[in-house]
């Protein structure tokens, strides 16, 4: 009986130690220094964008969560881009460049779409290899939010608020 509780009472505190550290981690880390080059040809420097909010996406034309996303995602970028926000969506390095041009084009996205063509960026950001997984980097370049799969737009929005107002 005592070894029932000896070992329930271990793997609570594993879990708890291990959910503290995740948590630190992914608000206390920098976003890498990369540079994105947009579909039409425009290189993004996440350093310069320092002093703003700056969502990355990484995304694929044949995933039906990122599509799924993507209304909300152009609501986000025309209801707080003009307040700072900035927004890059990253096909990944198996998407076709040209199934991303065209489905830019066709949906009008109106925030930066970059190839990973080699997957340096899917790397640079932590081996990303789900989609769609989003990063909200804050004005300092910390990673503010890290999300695998779907997110909540209600929240996202009260973040991206809370990091606007500084």
């Amino acid at each position: 009986m005592k070894a029932k509780y000896w070992f329930t009472g271990l793997l609570f505190l594993a879990l708890t130690s291990s959910a503290f550290w995740l948590a630190f981690t992914k608000t206390n880390r920098f976003a890498p220094d990369v540079s994105f080059t947009s579909i039409t040809g425009k290189k993004i420097d996440l350093k310069d964008l320092r002093g703003k909010s700056v969502l990355v996406t990484f995304w694929a034309t044949d995933c039906p969560g990122c599509i799924k996303e993507i209304p909300h995602l152009i609501d986000l970028y025309k209801q707080f881009h003009d307040g700072g926000l900035e927004m890059i969506a990253v096909s990944m390095y198996y998407d076709p460049p040209n199934h991303v041009v065209d489905m830019t084009n066709a949906l009008q996205l109106p925030y930066h779409v970059a190839l990973d063509l080699k997957a340096g960026l899917s790397q640079a950001f932590g081996d990303v290899k789900l989609t769609p997984s989003t990063f909200l980097i804050a004005p300092n370049g910390k990673i503010a939010l890290q999300k695998t799969g779907s997110f909540d737009f209600a929240k996202m929005k009260t973040l991206i608020e809370y990091l606007q107002k500084g």
